[in-house]
């Protein structure tokens, strides 16, 4: 499958289809705090995008509504947005990994953790 342009707010549906497995216009409505929450009609709106992107599809309607799941994983969304982001830094992942470490943003932990999956590449690499 292609990659997916997704933008900040077509991300915050997907997440409350990917939490809840599937969900209703009015559920990712309502995922929202009342404060920010867009209106039925723009949430509506999105949907249908991402349906037509093949990002969404409807699974049943239910009386009067659908619910949609995800034809996407988090994984792959996230995928995209990563290499998108070292694309604009040439490819280059050195900048992002000091601009994470500069701003408090990469544990120890997180660095653990990418050293582990480091080796485990390479181990599969050479199996």
């Amino acid at each position: 499958m292609a990659a997916k342009r997704l933008s900040k707010l077509e991300l915050r549906f997907l997440e409350v289809v990917w939490a809840k497995g599937e969900a209703s216009i009015r559920e990712m409505q309502e995922a929202f705090p009342k404060r920010d929450r867009p209106a039925y009609s723009t949430v509506q709106t999105m949907v249908y995008r991402l349906e037509a992107k093949k990002v969404l599809r409807r699974t049943r309607k239910v009386g009067n509504f659908h619910m949609f799941a995800a034809l996407i994983s988090r994984d792959a969304a996230q995928r995209t947005l990563v290499e998108d982001l070292l694309a604009a830094f040439g490819g280059e992942s050195r900048p992002v990994v000091a601009h994470l470490i500069g701003a408090g943003k990469l544990t120890l932990e997180d660095i653990q953790f990418a050293e582990a999956t480091l080796k485990s590449l390479k181990n599969g690499e050479a199996q």
